[in-house]
């Protein structure tokens, strides 16, 4: 993807207020989405949000940016991210949009948005809406003005879709679930879904007041899942984040179990039945026992850079139809076209009635490396491995770890930072490999 002022790889963020994220700048990329849409002939727009406070403000931006483009909407309130896409897709609309900054706190928003097929937006359609932000304003003609619709069923829609994403005769009768929707767009919909399927289910994280989105709670922070999963003996716990396309679990233990631990259970129960059709897609993240356990299996895995855009990119190259992020990203191109917490839990629910085996069991075929990762400030963007002193402390560490061990050093794409994550057997050793990288960055750009 070629450089963007605005865009990063998942749409534009930012805190509310500050720009990119006011409303003046909403108003003018809702009508420069609307002029690139209009003049390829897509008229109509489906916005959902997630529920910070700040969700209506830019929903009437945006609607009043696209309306001036002569580009009609469709409402669907508090929506998940997923959801947006799926009803993008059924609705046979232009474009989605989003607003929401995911697993970030109240103060931050952000809008992204997804092509006519429920996907991420073509990188030359953002570089297009950017070009447009450069010109100013106009306004169609008064009878050409874009109009707005409330869409009433849109939950109903999509809590039938998710629960089609697991076979038919699946009952989740018998099951004691914690939900925890991290106060997010979920709030309402995740619980239905798990209760129309027959389990029991304790709501966490399901009163939202604008501020209190993934405050102590979600797929970022499962201590209060894990706890409440212990306390009301439930058999799982499910934590999903402020737009709902994450999710982590948690065992009847309290144990937390990750995005590479919900993927080798996917990943295994399709091989198994003959479904898998290709392999994994992970990070540069991704735990080296993911990579190990799922080698065991005879199931290929490749990593892409940090980032579900990156892992759908890698997938479609691949032709494969698994991937995901330790965070919990986790893509099933064979039942959505973008990560969805509900779907991808609901495929970890069936497994464990499938096969009578506890998340705990499942889980545990993953034996996870000790990994070590020491964020090093430094005072503008740098190539670490291009110093000598580094590449020279980094070979001595990769050859010390040889294939039982695994090494990343990057520059941050965000901040001041580069990233040096070690892995490897022993926990000791890993922490000071990493130490060893670390001191040579802050010698060289300390």
């Amino acid at each position: 993807m070629g450089t963007r002022r605005y865009f990063g790889t998942d749409g534009i963020r930012g805190c509310v207020g500050t720009p990119p994220m006011t409303a003046e700048f909403v108003l003018h990329l809702g009508w420069a989405a609307g002029r690139v849409l209009a003049e390829a002939g897509e008229t109509e727009v489906l916005i959902g949000k997630d529920t910070r406070l700040s969700g209506y403000l830019f929903e009437s931006a945006l609607e009043a940016g696209l309306a001036s483009a002569g580009v009609n909407t469709w409402l669907v309130g508090p929506m998940p991210t997923p959801a947006v896409a799926h009803l993008t897709r059924t609705f046979r609309v232009g474009a989605g949009v989003v607003i929401s900054a995911s697993h970030n706190p109240f103060q931050d928003n952000g809008v992204k948005f997804f092509s006519s097929r429920g996907t991420k937006l073509a990188d030359a359609t953002e570089a297009a809406i950017e070009a447009r932000l450069d010109e100013p304003m106009t306004t169609v003609s008064p009878r050409d003005l874009g109009r707005a619709r409330r869409v009433e069923d849109a939950s109903g829609r999509y809590i039938e879709f998710c629960k089609s994403t697991i076979p038919f005769g699946t009952d989740l009768r018998g099951l004691r679930l914690v939900v925890d929707s991290a106060h997010g767009a979920d709030y309402a919909i995740a619980p239905r879904v798990f209760r129309e399927l027959g389990a029991d289910v304790v709501a966490i994280g399901s009163e939202p007041d604008g501020l209190n989105i993934n405050a102590g709670c979600g797929a970022t922070d499962t201590a209060l899942l894990a706890e409440t999963v212990v306390a009301e003996g439930a058999d799982a716990g499910i934590a999903l984040d402020g737009d709902g396309d994450r999710v982590i679990m948690v065992d009847h233990h309290g144990a937390v179990v990750d995005g590479d631990g919900l993927l080798l259970i996917l990943a295994v129960a399709r091989a198994e039945a003959e479904q898998l059709n290709g392999g994994v897609v992970g990070t540069q993240m991704s735990n080296l026992g993911l990579e190990k356990a799922l080698a065991n299996h005879g199931i290929p895995f490749a990593r892409s850079a940090v980032g579900d855009r990156f892992v759908l990119e890698l997938l479609h190259e691949q032709g494969w139809k698994l991937g995901g992020e330790s965070s919990g990203h986790i893509v099933l191109l064979d039942r959505t076209t973008t990560g969805d917490g509900i779907v991808s839990a609901l495929q970890i629910l069936a497994r464990m009635v499938d096969t009578g085996h506890s998340l705990a069991e499942l889980a545990s075929a993953l034996e996870r490396y000790p990994q070590v990762l020491i964020n090093v400030p430094v005072s503008q963007r740098v190539e670490p491995a291009d110093h000598a002193g580094v590449r020279q402390a980094l070979q001595s560490v990769e050859t010390a770890l040889g294939d039982e061990g695994r090494v990343l050093l990057r520059p941050s794409g965000t901040e001041p930072l580069v990233r040096v994550m070690v892995e490897g057997p022993e926990h000791a050793e890993v922490r000071t490999h990493a130490e060893t990288i670390a001191s040579a960055v802050r010698g060289a750009f300390g």
